[in-house]
């Protein structure tokens, strides 16, 4: 007989961050913003065990308090220039050797105070029934970036593809980004690919409206604003 597919979630979250000093346990809307993906996770009712990746004792210990073990991360791949490919991969090697395998890997961002246990399950069955490689959420862009503009050397503006200067925007093709909130990766064929965008990856495509990257304190006050929002148009409706 088949054995059920062995699900793990594993939460990237080193400590050190430059940009918002402390950013994975800093408090977001009531708790430290990890747990928010913690308790998606556990919610979530995929996975056998919820895990964060991390090289901190601060952080390890918010992760135990809400819910998840920890899987301690090697200094080599904790700094600010560590991709996140190599930090997924030593997680599955660390559990293969441990006789803990996992058949999928759920990447789940821990700055991702909007991720849903919901979306974490219907992008889980997309993975299982497209037989894709991996199931990253995405978001639309709100304008053409192929009309994207960027500053010259002397400060002034130029446009990145400037052959689409006259291009009307209803004659581009509409382009999406990721939403950094979660990766499903079937854990065989990313050991063996070791890329997270590999050719065979599919979308899941999450509204604008439950999407922000967190990486300056500006997108940090423009999550608290919008999680204000939800919050009250939840309990609105």
């Amino acid at each position: 007989m088949a054995h059920a597919p062995r699900n793990i979630a594993l939460i990237p979250a080193r400590g050190g961050s430059k940009r918002i000093p402390g950013k994975n346990i800093r408090p977001f809307r009531g708790k430290p913003i990890i747990a928010w993906s913690i308790e998606a996770a556990l919610e979530s009712g995929l996975f056998a065990r919820v895990l964060v990746s991390t090289d901190a004792d601060a952080i390890a210990d918010v992760a135990v308090r809400h819910g998840a073990g920890v899987l301690p991360r090697p200094a080599a791949l904790a700094d600010d220039m560590t991709p996140l490919a190599p930090v997924l991969l030593q997680a599955l090697e660390t559990l293969a050797a441990s006789g803990e395998a996992a058949d999928n890997l759920c990447c789940i961002l821990a700055t991702a105070p909007f991720v849903r246990a919901a979306d974490l399950r219907a992008a889980h069955g997309l993975l299982v029934r497209e037989r894709a490689a991996a199931v990253i959420s995405v978001a639309t862009f709100p304008y053409p970036p192929q009309r994207a503009l960027t500053l010259t050397p002397a400060g002034r503006l130029a446009m990145l593809w400037p052959e689409h200067e006259l291009t009307r925007s209803n004659d581009l093709p509409e382009a999406c980004h990721d939403a950094g909130q979660f990766y499903w990766l079937d854990a065989a064929r990313f050991l063996a690919e070791k890329r997270i965008f590999s050719a065979d990856a599919a979308p899941y495509v999450l509204p604008r409206d439950r999407v922000q990257d967190i990486d300056t304190e500006e997108d940090w006050r423009r999550a608290e604003r919008l999680a204000a929002v939800l919050a009250r148009d939840e309990a609105e409706s």
